[in-house]
C-alpha cells in the first residue's frame, strides 16, 4: 500500500502540468482518489430494493483509506470518451440475504478478502448542453473483470458521474458504477455478486500540444511558435512593457502605450528613436527639441536662443547696421542710410545732381583727345566720392563737343570722352554695372558754336540719374 500511494503521488505531480479541460485540444485525462465497493446489491431483488439503502455507507461500503483507484481516458469526439480505470479494494463488509427471510440482510466480514477490478467506460459529457464551464454531469457504460479473494468475473456496468472542475485543468470527480455479475450466488470467495462501485477523487485532463512550451496551448496561441504571455495569447512583450511586439514598434525598449510602446524619457510627445532632444522636452514640430523664445528654430540650431529671431538669419534678429529702418537683409544699400521708399538706400537728390553736373563741367581733356588734362584728376576724385554715398543708384554719362571739325570725328570723341570718365570711375571704385555712357557729339549744344564762350560750354560731360 505505501508503494501504490507513491505512485499515485507520482502521477499527481505529473498530471499537475495539465492545461485545460478534456475535449477535441486537451483529449487526456487521469483521475486517482478513492473508491468504495457497496455488496448489498443483488441482481435478483427488485431495482427499488437493490438500491433502498444506496448511501448506507457506515454499514454498506468498504472503503480502503488511501489512494484506491486509478483512471486513465481519451476524449474521441462529440462529446464521447474512452477510459480504463485499476481499482483496488479490502472488502470487510459482505451484505448477505438471510436465508427464509424474505428480504432481510446481514452484513458479515469475508475473510477480509483483496478487491481488484479493471473496467472500461465509454463516458458521455453532457458539459456542452449545461454551457457550463465548471459543473460535467456524464453517463457511462462498459464492462470489466473483478478478482475478489479467489474469485473472478466479467460484469456488465452502466453508472452516472459528475465533475466539478474548479480550476481550468483541475476537477473533483464523483461517481457511481452498477456491476452486473453473471455470479450472483454471493457465495464469499467463491463467487462475484453484482455490487455498486463508487469513486470520489482527483481528475486532470491534459494533452494540448504548446509548442513554445509557454503554457498557452497552439489552438489558443495568436504566436505558438514564440513562447509569450497568456495576457497577449501567448504572443511575447520582450520589454514587459504591457504592450506584444507586434503591437510594440520599440519591441526591445519599455515605454508607454501613448508612444506605441517605445520611451520618451523627457516626457515631450515625441518617442526616444524619433527625438533630436530625447533628454529636453520640445516641440514635435521641431523633432522634440526645445525653443525657448519661440520663433521656430530648435535652440540647438538657434545662434541666439533667447531673442525671438528670424529662421533665415540663424535664429537670430535681422540687424539694421546704418538704422534707417530698413533690416539689412531688405536693406540694398546696408552700410548706408536711406530711405524705405528706395529700398534703403538714399535717394540723389535735385542738389547732388546739380553737384555732379557742376563738376563734370569742369573736366578738361587734352584738345582733339579723350585724355585728361592733370587738374582734372582732383574733379573726378570728387565725383567718385559723391557716388559711393549712391551705391545703388545708377548713372548715365554723355559726352559732348562743339562744332568744330568733321561731325563723324567729333561723334568718335564725345563718345571716347563719356567713355574714359566712365572708366576712371570704375578704376576708382564704382561697380561697372551703375555707370554707362554714351557720346552725341555736337548734336546737343547748350550755347552758340560761333563764340569762343559758346564753344567752351558745349564741349562738356553731362551726368543723369538713371531711374
Amino acid at each position: 500500500m505505501k508503494h501504490l500511494n507513491k505512485l499515485f503521488a507520482g502521477v499527481l505531480l505529473l498530471a499537475g502540468l495539465a492545461t485545460n479541460a478534456q475535449d477535441s485540444t486537451n483529449p487526456w485525462a487521469v483521475s486517482f482518489g478513492v473508491n468504495a465497493v457497496d455488496t448489498k446489491v443483488s441482481a435478483s431483488d427488485p431495482l427499488k430494493q437493490q438500491f433502498s439503502e444506496f448511501f448506507n455507507v457506515k454499514d454498506n461500503w468498504n472503503i480502503v483509506p488511501s489512494v484506491s483507484y486509478f483512471s486513465v481516458s481519451k476524449y474521441s469526439g462529440d462529446g464521447f470518451t474512452f477510459g480504463l480505470t485499476g481499482s483496488f479494494n479490502k472488502i470487510t463488509r459482505w451484505v448477505n440475504k438471510v436465508p427464509n427471510t424474505g428480504n432481510s440482510y446481514e452484513v458479515v466480514n469475508p475473510g477480509n478478502l483483496n478487491y481488484y477490478a479493471i473496467d472500461g467506460t465509454i463516458s458521455y459529457s453532457f458539459m456542452n448542453m449545461l454551457k457550463s464551464k465548471v459543473i460535467e454531469p456524464s453517463a457511462h457504460i462498459g464492462g470489466g473483470y473483478t478478482f475478489l479473494g479467489d474469485a473472478s468475473a466479467g460484469t456488465l456496468n452502466g453508472g452516472l458521474g459528475l465533475t466539478f472542475w474548479f480550476a481550468k485543468n483541475v476537477g473533483l470527480s464523483f461517481s457511481s458504477t452498477y456491476k452486473h455479475s453473471f455470479d450472483d450466488t454471493r457465495v464469499a470467495n467463491a463467487d462475484i455478486p453484482t455490487h455498486v462501485f463508487h469513486q470520489a477523487g482527483i481528475k486532470f485532463k491534459f494533452g494540448a500540444k504548446d509548442t513554445d512550451n509557454d503554457g498557452v496551448i497552439d489552438k489558443e496561441d495568436s504566436c505558438p511558435t514564440v513562447a509569450g504571455l497568456e495576457a497577449f495569447k501567448g504572443c511575447p512583450d520582450t520589454d514587459l512593457d504591457g504592450i506584444q511586439d507586434s503591437e510594440d514598434t520599440c519591441p526591445t525598449e519599455a515605454g508607454t502605450p501613448e508612444m506605441n510602446g517605445c520611451p520618451d524619457r523627457d516626457g515631450d510627445g515625441v518617442a526616444d528613436g524619433s527625438d533630436a532632444c530625447p533628454d529636453d522636452a520640445g516641440i514635435k514640430v521641431l523633432g522634440g527639441c526645445p525653443d525657448t523664445d519661440g520663433d521656430g528654430v530648435a535652440d540647438k540650431n538657434d545662434k541666439c536662443p533667447s531673442v525671438k529671431g528670424d529662421k533665415a538669419n540663424g535664429g537670430c534678429p535681422w540687424p539694421d547696421t546704418d538704422g534707417d529702418k530698413v533690416l539689412d537683409k531688405d536693406d540694398k544699400c546696408p552700410t548706408v542710410a536711406g530711405t524705405v521708399a528706395n529700398n534703403g538706400c538714399p535717394e540723389v537728390s535735385e542738389d547732388t545732381m546739380k553737384k555732379l553736373n557742376d563738376y563734370a563741367k569742369t573736366i578738361l581733356f587734352d584738345s582733339g583727345k579723350a585724355s585728361f588734362q592733370k587738374q582734372t584728376i582732383s574733379v573726378l576724385q570728387a565725383m567718385v566720392a559723391i557716388l559711393k554715398e549712391y551705391p545703388s543708384a545708377k548713372f548715365a554719362l554723355e559726352g559732348h563737343t562743339d562744332s568744330d571739325g568733321k561731325d563723324a570725328m567729333n561723334l568718335q570723341l564725345s563718345k571716347d570722352r563719356a567713355a574714359a570718365v566712365k572708366s576712371f570711375l570704375i578704376e576708382n571704385g564704382i561697380a561697372a554695372d551703375r555707370l554707362s555712357s554714351e557720346g552725341f557729339g555736337e548734336a546737343k549744344p547748350v550755347a552758340s558754336n560761333k563764340t569762343k564762350a559758346g564753344k567752351a560750354q558745349n564741349r562738356r560731360v553731362e551726368v543723369k540719374l538713371v531711374k
